[in-house]
């Protein structure tokens, strides 16, 4: 049985591909950050830096998406979007380099599923974005 898409939603396979990547990349960092063999104030500093992460990266793709279809977006607003992603990508690469207690492989471990959360979160708030545009369309 074939499914009618809306013109302008994502396939399924996109969004089952986009969600499951952002599951992997939480869930791998998560897993990571539990089985590490460091203080909990640690964990604590890398839990907060996924979190701020995650929401500044939904925040940014809204701010822009809303800039570009023309819908207000104050400059204040927009300029602490972008300034958050930006700390946050910094504060987990001060906190990487900074650590001592962590061996290459694993700060390249932390490093990568980060990113893979933060461009797999973008990539579910434009699906879930561009479908609620498509249906409202029709």
């Amino acid at each position: 049985m074939k499914v009618e898409r809306k013109h302008g939603e994502p396939t399924a396979t996109f969004k089952g591909a986009s969600l499951a990547a952002l599951l992997i990349g939480v869930s791998a960092y998560l897993l990571g950050l539990y089985n590490a063999a460091m203080e909990l104030n640690e964990k604590g500093y890398y839990f907060a830096i996924l979190i701020f992460g995650l929401y500044s990266s939904v925040s940014l793709q809204k701010a822009v998406r809303d800039k570009d279809e023309g819908i207000p977006v104050t400059n204040v607003y927009y300029g602490i979007s972008w300034f958050a992603l930006i700390i946050s990508i910094l504060l987990m690469a001060i906190g990487l380099y900074n650590a001592g207690s962590i061996v290459l492989s694993e700060k390249g471990f932390y490093g990568m599923a980060f990113v893979l959360s933060i461009f797999a979160t973008i990539t579910v708030q434009k699906n879930v974005r561009d479908t609620q545009k498509a249906r409202e369309i029709d």
